[in-house]
C-alpha cells in the first residue's frame, strides 16, 4: 500500500454533521419514492395487490432504498454513541464516510437487488428534479470523497493490524461475546470444516456443552428456567456460533422459534411443561412447516390434523425441516378444518417423537423421513417428512384453541429475522476474517497479495458493509428488547445482511483464487453456507415484498 497515505488525513472535517444533513437528505429521497410507488399501486385509496405484483421490481426497489436509508442512520447513531464515549477513532470514522460515500451513491445511481437487477429512481417513479434536489452539498461531499480508493486502503490497514471497528457494545454484551468467541475458537472451529466435509451431525457434546452455556434458554423467561436475557444477547451469541459454524449458530434457532411459539401462544401448564426442557437442552424441537409446492405460501398448506377422540392424526408431507431426525418436538403447523382454505384452519402442534439414531432416524409410528442432500449448511441435515395418521395428543394444541397456528407463527417472525440477520453477521465476519488471514499469507510477485489494492479493497469493504448490516441487526433487536414492533426493522436487517453474508464469502473465494473452490479450504463451505441466508426465513424476493407493502401502508 502507498506509504504516501500513512500520514494524510482521510476522514472529512465535520464528519457527523455532514452524516446527518446526508441521512436528511436521503430520507426525503425516500419520502419522494413512496410517492412515486404509491402513484403506481394505490388506486382509491387502498392498495391494489395486482398493481403491486405488476409493479413488483419498483415496489421491492423501494425496499432496497428504504434499507439502505435505515443502515445509514444506524451507522450514524453507532458513530455518534462511540463519540460520546469517546471510542470514535480513525477506523469508525472512515467505515462511516465509507457507507455513507457508497451507499448514497448507489442510491442515486443504482441499487443492485440482485446480481442481475439494477433499480434506479426513474424505475420507481422519481423525477429527475427529486434526483437533483437529493444531491445537497454534503451528499455531493460524501458520494465524491467517502469511498475513495484511499479510504478503502487505510481501512484495510487497519484490518492488517487486527481491528475491524468498535461494535458498541456494553461491557456485559462484550463479556458474553468473549466468552463464546473462546469457546467457539476452542469447541468449533478446528472442527467445523471435517462435519461440513463429512456431512455428519454437530457432535452430541457440542449440544450438550452449548446447553451448560444457556444457548437453548437465553432469552426464555427466568421464571420458565431460562436466562431471561435479550434479543441483543441472543444476537451476539448467534454472530458469534456462526462466525464459527452456521449450523452450530442454528441450533440455538430450533429452540428460539419453538420457544417464542409457547411463550406468545401456549397456555400456562404448557409453558411450565415446555419451557424449562427446551431451556435446558433437554427437549430438542424442529420447526416443522414447509411442504413440497408451497414454500413461502403458507396459507396452501394440505398436511391436515384429524381430531378423533383425545388425539389428533396428522397427515401429510413437509419437506426442508432442519434438525428432523436427532430431536424430540416438531412445532407442527397444520390444517385442523379441512374445510378452510388458506391461512384460517391451520392450527400449531406440539408434536412430541421419539429421538432418532444414525440407524433408525425416524421411528415414530406413521411416520416416515429422508435425508435431502445440500451443499452446504449442513450439521444438522435437512429432510423430507411423510405422515400418515401420526397421533399428537389433542392437549398439546398450541393455545389449545383451533385456527390460531398462522397468527401464531406470524409473532414470532420478528425474533427470528432478527436471529438469522445475526447468524449472516457471523457468517459474514468469518469470511472477511478468512479472506484477510489469506490474502496475508499468500505471497505472489514478491509480496502478500494484501499489498495489491484490488484485494485490500474487497477487504475494506466488506468490513465496511458488515458493520452496517451489524448495526441495523442490533437495532432490530433492541427495538424487540423494548417491546417495540419492528416487523420491518427485521426484515431489513435480515434482508440486506444475507446479501452481505454471500457477497463477503464469494469475495473471500476471489481472493483465494482456485484454492477457493478447493474443498480443503474453509472458505469453500462457508460460500455454501452463506448461499442458504437469502432463501430461508422468507427469501430475498418475499423480504423485499414484505418490507415495500409494510413501508406503503405506513402513513410517512
Amino acid at each position: 500500500m502507498d506509504a504516501m497515505l500513512e500520514n494524510q488525513d482521510l476522514v472529512l472535517p465535520d464528519l457527523i454533521p455532514t452524516c446527518m444533513e446526508a441521512v436528511k437528505s436521503a430520507e426525503h429521497l425516500r419520502v419522494e419514492v413512496r410517492k412515486g410507488i404509491a402513484d403506481l399501486v394505490i388506486h382509491g385509496g387502498r392498495m391494489d395487490n395486482a398493481l403491486v405484483d405488476q409493479h413488483q421490481f419498483a415496489v421491492h426497489g423501494y425496499a432496497w432504498l428504504a434499507t439502505y436509508v435505515a443502515g445509514l442512520e444506524q451507522m450514524l447513531v453507532w458513530a455518534e454513541r462511540l463519540e460520546e464515549a469517546g471510542a470514535l477513532t480513525e477506523m469508525e470514522s472512515l467505515l462511516l464516510q465509507a457507507a455513507f460515500g457508497e451507499y448514497l451513491s448507489q442510491m442515486a445511481g443504482g441499487i443492485a437487488i440482485s446480481q442481475v437487477e439494477i433499480v434506479r429512481p426513474r424505475d420507481m417513479g422519481v423525477s429527475s428534479e427529486a434526483v437533483h434536489a437529493f444531491d445537497t452539498p454534503e451528499v455531493s461531499t460524501l458520494v465524491a470523497q467517502g469511498n475513495t480508493n484511499a479510504v478503502r486502503m487505510r481501512i484495510a490497514k487497519h484490518m492488517g493490524d487486527g481491528h475491524f471497528g468498535n461494535l458498541g457494545l456494553d461491557e456485559d454484551l462484550t463479556m458474553i461475546q468473549d466468552q463464546f468467541r473462546r469457546w467457539s475458537e476452542e469447541k468449533v472451529v478446528p472442527f467445523a470444516q471435517g462435519w461440513h466435509e463429512r456431512d455428519e451431525l454437530i457432535p452430541m457434546e457440542i449440544l450438550n456443552e452449548m446447553a451448560e452455556l444457556g444457548v437453548f434458554g437465553l432469552t426464555i423467561p427466568e421464571e420458565y428456567g431460562g436466562l431471561g436475557m435479550g434479543k441483543m444477547s441472543m444476537c451476539v451469541v448467534t454472530e458469534e456460533l456462526s462466525r464459527a459454524y452456521i449450523g452450530v449458530g442454528s441450533l440455538g434457532t430450533r429452540s428460539e422459534i419453538a420457544a417464542e411459539l409457547i411463550r406468545l401462544g401456549g397456555t400456562e401448564d404448557q409453558k411450565h411443561h415446555y419451557l424449562p426442557m427446551l431451556a435446558s437442552g433437554e427437549l430438542l424441537p424442529t420447526a416443522v412447516f414447509t411442504e413440497p409446492n408451497t414454500g413461502s405460501d403458507l396459507g396452501s398448506l394440505k398436511t391436515r390434523a384429524v381430531l378423533e377422540g383425545d388425539v389428533y392424526k396428522v397427515t401429510g408431507n413437509k419437506t426442508w425441516i432442519t434438525h428432523a431426525a436427532r430431536t424430540d418436538m416438531m412445532t407442527l403447523l397444520a390444517r385442523t378444518d379441512p374445510k378452510t382454505d388458506g391461512y384460517k384452519g391451520l392450527s400449531m402442534l406440539l408434536a412430541e417423537k421419539p429421538r432418532g439414531t444414525d440407524e433408525d432416524p425416524f421411528p415414530a409410528d406413521n411416520m416416515t423421513g429422508g435425508e435431502i442432500e445440500v451443499l452446504g449448511y449442513r450439521g444438522m441435515k435437512e429432510y423430507e417428512l411423510g405422515f400418515d395418521g401420526f397421533e399428537v395428543k389433542a392437549d398439546n394444541l398450541l393455545g389449545r384453541a383451533e385456527g390460531n397456528g398462522f397468527k401464531q407463527l406470524m409473532a414470532t417472525f420478528e425474533s427470528a429475522r432478527i436471529q438469522t440477520a445475526a447468524r449472516a453477521v457471523g457468517v459474514a465476519q468469518s469470511a472477511m476474517e478468512l479472506g484477510l488471514q489469506y490474502s496475508q499469507e499468500r505471497v505472489q510477485f514478491g509480496k502478500p497479495i494484501f499489498e495489491f489494492p484490488r484485494v485490500a479493497g474487497k477487504l475494506a469493504w466488506m468490513a465496511v458493509e458488515t458493520m452496517i448490516v451489524r448495526q441495523l441487526t442490533y437495532d432490530s433487536a433492541r427495538e424487540k428488547d423494548s417491546d417495540r414492533r419492528c416487523d420491518i426493522e427485521a426484515g431489513m436487517a435480515k434482508l440486506l445482511a444475507a446479501r452481505v453474508a454471500w457477497s463477503n464469502a464469494d469475495n473471500a473465494v476471489q481472493i483465494h483464487g482456485g484454492n477457493g473452490y478447493a474443498i480443503e479450504y474453509p472458505i469453500s463451505r462457508v460460500l455454501c453456507d452463506a448461499r442458504i441466508l437469502n432463501v430461508f426465513e422468507g427469501a430475498a424476493e418475499i423480504q423485499a415484498q414484505v418490507i415495500g407493502r409494510g413501508l406503503l401502508a405506513a402513513r410517512n
